[in-house]
């Protein structure tokens, strides 16, 4: 179940960072009744961001699996001999 706590909680410092910490989920913190910001462990965070990056990574390589099968690149020889005609190097 989603926590939620109003920001003026934020005062006792030491309570709401128990509070983060036991949180199975980020802490959603509200203003007047509606969300302000969440807040989350620092390994939820970089677990949450090594998670993005992996699908960043995963859906580049299915692009690069895709334009191989229907004939879109180039090798490494023919590429590089573009680029210093290209850019006359």
């Amino acid at each position: 179940m989603p926590t939620c706590v109003p920001i003026k909680d934020m005062k006792d410092t030491a309570a709401f960072a128990r509070t983060v910490e036991q949180a199975a989920t980020p802490v959603t913190v509200t203003r007047n009744g509606y969300d302000a910001f969440v807040v989350m462990r620092s390994d939820d965070y970089e677990a949450l961001q090594e998670e993005l990056a992996r699908m960043r990574l995963m859906e580049r390589v299915a692009r690069a699996e895709h334009e191989f099968a229907t004939g879109r690149y180039a090798d490494g020889a023919s590429f590089v001999k573009d680029i210093r005609e290209r850019y006359g190097l």
